[in-house]
């Protein structure tokens, strides 16, 4: 994998960190349902998936 994807790929892995540290901050502990955990877990699970797929590919 060449460097340019390889940054492409952390920069886009740093934008999800980013997403998924804004819902958190946003999330209001009283209003919260179970759809708002979920969307957390999955965006967790993409993150996880991403970083895994990244390290295979060097």
């Amino acid at each position: 994998m060449d460097k340019q994807q390889n940054n492409g790929q952390v920069d886009e892995l740093k934008n999800r960190l980013h997403q998924f540290l804004e819902k958190l901050d946003s999330i209001e502990p009283e209003t919260t349902d179970v759809n708002d955990i979920d969307q957390l877990i999955s965006l967790i699970d993409e993150l996880e998936n991403q970083m895994n797929k990244l390290k295979s590919d060097k």
